[in-house]
């Protein structure tokens, strides 16, 4: 028996990882290095105010709601807490994910409940739209709420030595310079996830033997999107978990 090629194990972040696993296709890993694709991310402009805040007196940091006065006062271990709070909320807000659309929530029950052939019915009610709306709307919060941390751990390192209120400065600059690259890329995942969404419903109309149980496929749906968000969770704390690194050093 002639068995399929398997597929190259594609390395990089778990939120790459998992919506090529859910696309059901082959990414090829991209021929340049990091350093050089963040390259063609910026602009003149960038490299200059880059070259500026790491070789001279770095610039007044954008500090948010957080004053300096408060900034000179937290430490290392105020910056963690603060972090494991917003994490933890924002992880919350991500597992109430794991449950239809609210205009969905009946044809759902329903579907638990009735006969193989109306779950069919059923599914074929359930509109992506609602859920699209929703994952929009939980995105905008993770970047909100994260961009506001960001700030406020900026404005703690800007009050301790030049040395991080430099890399405070370098932190501010690389999220205004690739803040509209990462919102863009970020943009087209609940469309992928669209695409999921109707794959498996399309497997539940057609019978297939994993996607016949009532309500399986709603179900697994919920729980691959929920996946997907705590992976994009992760990807844009990354720069937190640098800024925290850097004041629990010093």
């Amino acid at each position: 028996m002639v068995q399929a090629p398997r597929r190259p194990a594609l390395s990089g972040p778990t939120l790459v990882r998992l919506l090529a696993q859910l696309a059901d296709a082959d990414f090829a890993e991209p021929p340049q290095s990091l350093s050089d694709r963040l390259s063609q991310w910026l602009v003149w402009t960038d490299a200059i105010a880059l070259s500026t805040a790491l070789s001279g007196q770095p610039p007044t940091v954008a500090t948010g709601t957080a004053g300096m006065a408060g900034a000179r006062a937290s430490g290392g271990d105020e910056a963690k807490n603060l972090c494991t709070s917003v994490r933890s909320a924002l992880t919350k807000v991500i597992a109430r994910e794991h449950a239809p659309a609210p205009a969905q929530r009946g044809v759902r029950a329903a579907a638990h409940v009735a006969p193989v052939d109306e779950s069919a019915d059923q599914a074929n009610q359930v509109d992506y739209r609602e859920y699209r709306q929703r994952h929009l709307a939980i995105q905008q919060t993770l970047e909100t709420e994260i961009g506001q941390l960001r700030g406020r751990l900026r404005a703690m390192l800007a009050a301790t030595t030049p040395a991080l209120a430099r890399l405070a400065a370098v932190d501010a600059i690389m999220e205004r310079s690739l803040g509209t690259r990462e919102r863009s890329l970020l943009a087209s995942v609940p469309a992928l996830l669209g695409a999921h969404f109707e794959r498996l419903r399309a497997a539940q109309a057609a019978g297939e033997p994993e996607a016949v149980a009532r309500g399986v496929w709603l179900d697994r749906f919920c729980k691959d999107r929920q996946s997907v968000l705590l992976a994009e969770l992760e990807v844009r704390f990354q720069p937190v978990e640098g800024l925290l690194a850097a004041l629990r050093a010093r």
